[in-house]
């Protein structure tokens, strides 16, 4: 699994601006506030574009929203997966602070690194982390018997579910990675406490 465990310190190649920059962009914001408990520094980045904020919020809701059938919290572990193979420390940290807010419990959120023999992982839910792995990876690794394992647990709106979540982060990893958009503080602490055991640093985001 890729993942960026450079400690060179890079400035952000744009600062974030205060979100009051663009106030007809409250309500966008706002859908991040809930995800998160705050506005993330790629947003306040990207609002030079408003449009653009508009449009991914758009996005955020079809893909991560209240109509959802599988289960939101569980959408963010695929979020975490993905940006993991993309090595995206930023948003590997964010997805994964997101889960604990949406619904999976601390001890799973712990227990990461051992989805593929940790109890409180299900067969279905390893599949489906093993897919976001493969389909965050560049080049992409999903293959036939990957399918076949996805369509023996998961229903077709569930798939497209799924790799919906794999897709809304691979336009973050991008971002944040290109961008080194600096980490904020409560997803800083997260990845310092479970996620470092596994390599992650913060890399580049990481001041």
């Amino acid at each position: 699994m890729p993942n960026n465990t450079s400690k060179e310190i890079l400035s952000p190649l744009l600062a974030p601006l205060p979100p009051e920059t663009t106030p007809e962009l409250a309500d966008d914001f706002a859908v991040f506030i809930d995800i998160l408990g705050f506005i993330p520094n790629s947003l306040l980045t990207m609002q030079r574009k408003p449009e653009m904020v508009k449009g991914f919020a758009a996005l955020t809701k079809g893909v991560m929203g209240s109509g959802s059938v599988v289960d939101g919290g569980f959408k963010r572990l695929i979020a975490h997966f993905s940006s993991r193979a993309a090595g995206c420390q930023y948003c590997e940290a964010h997805s994964l602070i997101a889960a604990g807010i949406h619904g999976i419990s601390d001890d799973k959120v712990a227990a990461v690194w051992e989805y593929k023999t940790s109890p409180l992982y299900s067969e279905a839910e390893r599949v489906a982390l093993d897919f976001a792995l493969a389909a965050g990876s560049v080049p992409n690794a999903v293959d036939a018997p990957l399918m076949e394992a996805m369509r023996a647990h998961w229903n077709e709106e569930e798939i497209v579910e799924i790799l919906g979540a794999v897709s809304l982060y691979g336009f973050l990893n991008r971002w944040n990675d290109s961008m080194a958009t600096e980490i904020e503080a409560s997803p800083k602490a997260l990845g310092d406490d479970i996620l470092a055991k596994g390599g992650w640093t913060g890399g580049k985001h990481v001041k």
